[in-house]
């Protein structure tokens, strides 16, 4: 009966709501590299008496000569009467990036700096994903000393379907004739477009505040609701009169950080939006800002308020909650990374980058939200649609229901949330009775499979059950949901399954920890080897990618968190100083790594998602900036350290609207170009509970909280 209940209650909610329209790129091979020097994205060969300029390979970026600032890509080659030579630009795929416009023509833009003809300029071919080429296309005449768009039919290329965009994974310039010749143009903003006529945009943009920092200035504007404008484009000057265009911004973003590299320093500022065919608008009223020389409690307020906004000014629209990344689907929202994203708007509350009025209207906005969003026994999916409420199988067709972990993380934040607002009046009231209901409602216990198992499970599917099968074993980033279904008043589960499925040891346990981790260090949840002279109680391992130290303890407070095995504040910092030393050893010997760059943790790669660790094989060479900064609690001379380097002297790459990028490599010379809901938060919320421990105290003062952790501590004591 309870089962049929919830399947009508989901066909109800189904044709209540509409299905919603996610927002639409422009498929593009290149617009801007992240990295001065070579574009990652690139590979270049050559043969014979052919040659093309490279850096290990790759094309040169061009920081001096562009279309779109900040740069563009130099093919700077030479057509030999015997040999070719070949430059291939991958498109970048961003995870959510994946909702694309119609399109009919290829365009790319063209600068040529050496007087070529028509004949000397390359053929470009389409790459497919089985690396078969599209028929050859001839770029026609281009005028010298000027950018030109060059406008291709699709059409008029063979094996080329415009219905599969996505199946042409790169563009390929290479030698079209032997006039032995060295030639030198310059490409930029390679896309696929649908060339219809833009309509001029007659509207001026205004920005709203210009704000300097030690080395940076901040720039918002209002936001862009024209599907007309392509970009917003930053002009820069130092005295008022000389600008220069300094970046681009896309739509859905009302920030720009413009990184300038010098403290106590003036600058002016305009913006002009950019249509669809690169035309200018009417350029914005002139902003002006300084640099500053920022103390360390300055500079650590500024690193938290950048993070900030990408949970404020950043959250999808029609709830207030967190999209996975930005950019990446707009209507998409991670429940995980909304928990965390209430503690930093709770941070930025009490640290005044918004106001407490703002933060109950939007908090109002969230639990509305989430009271009629899609929830299965109690529990959120991982990925919910904004418009509708619905769930998104983003990971799969499997995973459509109940994630419960991602369940525990924004449980976390609500109900600091809920501790937060504590005024007497009927919007707080509201907000904390809407929490507390949603508390109750999670049935943790139903999570158990049966009676008898030992284990949590991770997901439940509606239509599929138990498919995934993922029973919940510590160490990892989940034992929060062990503490929350002990603490639960309405569905609980026995603290002895924290010793039963978190800290499993029997052969479940081990076998678990030695697949995922490669070795029995740690396999029976204890671990007790030193490494760099730090010994670590608990741990697969070395002890793991950091967030492992950051995810559970958020809100709540390692302090205050014992078993039999360890105190959890003191574990999670042995596990944060072997990190540090293992970046500072660097074995690998990658570039970049040190006393002032560490901190391997799960974030985006050069070539894929991955959670890195400090061991051999699961060290790839990037770091993330979360992984130092967010291990402030635990260390803190050193995550200031990192910090000041990311900022000061990687800042020009690595810093943005947000605060600081997603990861780097600066081996493979790549930076992410996203920000990522599950670290950003981090960064925030830990540097405030080193500085003040706001959120671990409200969340700690939880009476569910506390009896839970009574109970745990109980069976602790039992088994002494």
């Amino acid at each position: 009966m309870k089962m049929k209940y919830k399947l009508l209650a989901g066909l109800l909610l189904l044709s209540f709501f509409a299905m919603a329209q996610e927002f639409q790129y422009n498929y593009n091979f290149f617009t801007n590299s992240a990295m001065n020097g070579n574009f990652f994205f690139s590979k270049t060969t050559s043969s014979g008496n052919s040659f093309i300029n490279n850096i290990e390979n790759k094309l040169p970026v061009s920081e001096t000569t562009f279309h779109t600032p900040g740069n563009a890509l130099q093919l700077q080659y030479k057509n030999g009467a015997n040999g070719n030579w070949q430059a291939i630009i991958f498109c970048k795929r961003i995870r959510g990036v994946d909702y694309f416009k119609t399109a009919n023509y290829l365009s790319f833009w063209v600068f040529d700096s050496s007087s070529i003809s028509s004949k000397g300029l390359p053929a470009v071919r389409l790459m497919k994903k089985d690396s078969s080429l599209t028929s050859s296309i001839n770029i026609p005449s281009i005028k010298k000393y000027q950018w030109q768009q060059i406008i291709i039919n699709t059409d008029s290329i063979k094996n080329f379907d415009k219905n599969k965009l996505t199946n042409n994974i790169a563009i390929v310039f290479s030698q079209q004739n032997n006039d032995g010749e060295q030639h030198t143009i310059f490409i930029d903003d390679i896309e696929f477009i649908n060339k219809n006529n833009s309509p001029s945009i007659n509207s001026t943009p205004e920005i709203i505040d210009a704000k300097g920092a030690a080395m940076h200035v901040d720039i918002t504007w209002k936001k862009v609701t024209d599907t007309n404008i392509r970009f917003i484009k930053i002009y820069r000057s130092e005295n008022g009169n000389d600008f220069k265009a300094v970046g681009i911004q896309q739509t859905f973003i009302n920030r720009y950080a413009d990184f300038t590299g010098e403290s106590n320093k003036k600058y002016f500022y305009k913006i002009v939006f950019i249509n669809n065919d690169y035309k200018e608008s009417n350029l914005s009223s002139i902003a002006t800002a300084s640099t500053k020389t920022m103390t360390d409690d300055e500079l650590l307020t500024m690193v938290q308020e950048s993070s900030f906004h990408y949970y404020w000014d950043g959250a999808e629209t029609h709830s207030g909650l967190t999209k996975e990344d930005i950019p990446g689907r707009q209507n998409m929202i991670a429940a995980g990374a909304s928990g965390f994203g209430i503690m930093a708007l709770i941070v930025g509350t009490e640290r005044k980058f918004i106001t407490h009025e703002e933060a109950v209207g939007r908090f109002i906005k969230i639990v509305n939200f989430l009271e009629h969003a899609e929830k299965f026994h109690g529990a959120f999916p991982h990925f919910i649609d904004g418009e509708t409420g619905k769930v998104i199988p983003f990971f799969g067709k499997r995973d459509n229901g109940a994630d419960l972990v991602e369940t525990s993380f924004l449980m976390e934040g609500l109900l600091t949330a809920r501790q937060y607002f504590s005024g007497d009046n009927e919007q707080e009231k509201m907000i904390r009775d809407k929490i507390t209901t949603m508390w109750n409602n999670v049935e943790w216990s139903w999570f158990k499979i049966n009676s008898d198992s030992k284990f949590l499970y991770w997901h439940w599917s509606p239509d599929k059950a138990w498919v995934i099968h993922h029973n919940l074993i510590g160490w990892n980033e989940t034992m929060i949901t062990y503490l929350l279904a002990i603490a639960s008043p309405t569905h609980g589960v026995a603290a002895s399954m924290y010793y039963s499925g978190w800290a499993n040891q029997d052969s479940t346990g081990q076998k678990y920890r030695a697949a995922w981790s490669s070795t029995k260090d740690g396999s029976m949840y204890t671990n007790g080897n030193t490494y760099f002279g730090i010994k670590l109680a608990v741990g697969v391992s070395d002890g793991g990618p950091l967030f492992f130290t950051h995810y559970s303890y958020m809100g709540f407070d390692p302090h205050f968190i014992n078993d039999k095995y360890a105190n959890y504040f003191t574990n999670n910092q042995n596990i944060a100083k072997i990190n540090y030393n293992y970046c500072v050893q660097n074995p690998k010997h990658y570039k970049g790594y040190g006393d002032n760059a560490w901190g391997l943790t799960a974030s985006d790669g050069p070539f894929d998602y991955s959670a890195d660790e400090p061991v051999l094989w699961e060290d790839h060479g990037k770091i993330a900036p979360t992984g130092a900064i967010s291990s402030f609690p635990y260390t803190p001379e050193e995550s200031m350290k990192a910090l000041k380097n990311y900022y000061y002297n990687y800042g020009k790459f690595l810093w943005g609207e947000y605060g600081f990028k997603d990861a780097f490599d600066l081996t493979n010379n790549w930076c992410s170009e996203i920000y990522m809901g599950l670290n950003q938060a981090p960064i925030t919320v830990m540097i405030e509970n080193y500085r003040s421990g706001l959120i671990w105290k409200l969340f700690m003062s939880n009476a569910d909280i506390k009896n839970g952790l009574q109970k745990l501590n109980d069976e602790t004591n039992s088994k002494k």
